[in-house]
């Protein structure tokens, strides 16, 4: 089977669970696939296709069409959400409580593990002195929903930055001072009962990062909104991940790099190249980097902001095996990364519900004369920096989507059949390149303690704070506040 799915390793084993036989006589072998952001977690049509050339005893093709694509792949969940929270004359929050409903449509996916998401994010990058939170998945006849770019962070923290802009106007201080005041901070218990550890310095630094361009946008009479973001890096809630790879030396000189990630534009194969040159002191050129799906590598899924993080790791620690043994030729070097100290919440008092986190602050600034955003200023903490263009791409491309999820994109439902309205490209709302502003990406680098090289996960933070900012620089410039998304004006208003 060749397929362009986020976990080659997931697909062999349901599609041999789909024809009733060992996982062995199945092999998936990885084609590229021009990006996923979650929507190739699932299975869609790689059993249909297996089952066609079982049947048949012949190669089968399968592609969707755009239409047969929307009606397939999994959406973003729409989540209803209540917040109530409060805080003291000086702006330290309290308490917050949140109610929220997730529509996961009509079939199964990774509902609950989104929710369950949304729940732990749901106070955002702040200390609370008390929570309360519960998260429902809901089953309905509507498109199916499951995991997309931010699994769940994204609707929380929109929730979250509203509530902090609304209690900074009834304390009397600006968005940047009330999140000064309440961000997380090393030894502090943040929202699930995690003890958060150095790592979440990058917070701050974000915030004290962008200052400067606040500050600055507001002297220039804009109207400016501010968004702090948090989202883990990996699986956590207990899961035991692991990543392997190989380093081989052949005898013609060059240096095999194998892994099993899946590249869909993020730069695994650039960061595994990277490594090895670091760790080895080897030419680049002398490095072949393969995607390899025939050895069991131990993979997961390619997803949760991981494959760096993780497959960094492994690499790094096949070099470090190889340069232990000499380097010898013909020899296969394994190493491994874990990630399995984590913990599910109730197991212990004050769960570690994940490993690492990325931060980011970002700045939205909007022309009071023509209602127009004129600049993001997006301050990320990436732990490190391996690849800086790669890092900075990303994030450019976050801030996009980040843009479009808030002003622009939605995917409604015929509330009879529960088929999807829009079913092209155009009809979507997807904010287009040329309506794109300026975006100034300042990377932060706050390694995190446990993980190699102080590697963060940038893939989805990119975009979690970006609705939020929206949302106030829209207040500041007219006055109200927003609850849905996307924020389209008034009916009849199509400007």
């Amino acid at each position: 089977m060749y397929s362009g799915g986020q976990g080659v390793w997931d697909d062999r084993n349901d599609i041999a669970r789909v024809l009733g036989i060992p996982n062995h006589r199945v092999t998936v072998e990885l084609v590229t696939n021009g990006g996923a952001f979650g929507g190739k977690e699932d299975m869609s049509n790689q059993a249909q296709t297996a089952v066609a050339a079982w049947l048949l005893d012949r190669p089968v093709k399968c592609t969707l069409s755009r239409e047969e694509s929307f009606l397939m792949h999994a959406k973003r969940h729409p989540i209803k959400m209540v917040y109530t929270a409060g805080c003291d004359a000086d702006g330290h929050l309290t308490a917050l409580r949140v109610r929220a409903v997730g529509d996961s449509g009509a079939y199964a996916s990774v509902g609950m593990k989104v929710l369950e998401r949304m729940a732990g994010h749901a106070s955002g990058p702040y200390r609370v002195g008390a929570i309360d939170v519960e998260a429902i998945a809901a089953r309905t006849n509507n498109p199916v929903c499951g995991a997309f770019r931010g699994f769940g962070a994204n609707q929380a923290q929109f929730a979250m930055e509203g509530v902090m802009d609304r209690l900074s106007e009834l304390v009397g201080i600006d968005g940047w001072e009330m999140r000064k005041r309440n961000v997380i901070r090393p030894g502090q218990v943040w929202g699930p009962g995690q003890i958060m550890d150095d790592g979440c310095l990058g917070a701050e630094k974000c915030l004290d990062t962008i200052k400067p361009f606040y500050e600055q946008a507001r002297a220039n009479g804009f109207a400016v909104g501010l968004g702090l973001g948090l989202k883990n890096s990996g699986l956590g809630n207990g899961f035991k991940e692991v990543s392997g790879a190989v380093v081989h030396f052949r005898a013609d000189g060059v240096i095999e790099v194998r892994h099993g990630w899946t590249e869909m534009g993020q730069g695994i194969n650039t960061v595994a190249l990277q490594v090895a040159v670091e760790e080895l002191g080897i030419d680049p050129e002398d490095v072949r980097v393969i995607v390899d799906t025939t050895r069991e590598l131990g993979f997961g899924q390619t997803t949760g902001s991981r494959g760096t993080l993780m497959g960094a790791g492994a690499v790094k620690a096949a070099c470090e095996a190889a340069r232990a043994d000499g380097c010898r030729t013909g020899i296969d070097y394994h190493g491994e990364y874990r990630v399995d100290w984590t913990q599910k919440l109730g197991e212990v008092e004050n769960p570690t519900i994940h490993s690492t986190f990325g931060y980011a602050a970002q700045l939205v600034a909007i022309d009071r004369a023509t209602g127009r955003i004129v600049e993001v200023v997006a301050a990320h903490d990436v732990g490190r920096a391996v690849n800086p263009t790669l890092c900075e791409g990303q994030i450019e491309g976050s801030v996009h989507m980040g843009l479009g999820y808030a002003l622009s994109e939605d995917f409604p439902s015929d509330p009879e059949t529960g088929f999807p309205t829009n079913k092209t490209l155009r009809s979507l709302g997807i904010l287009r390149a040329k309506d794109v502003p300026p975006i100034k990406v300042i990377l932060v680098e706050s390694p995190e303690p446990n993980s190699p090289y102080g590697i963060k996960g940038v893939g989805e933070i990119g975009l979690v704070p970006t609705a939020g900012a929206v949302a106030a620089a829209l207040h500041h410039y007219d006055g109200d506040w927003r609850t849905r998304l996307p924020m389209m004006r008034a009916s009849g208003d199509d400007e």
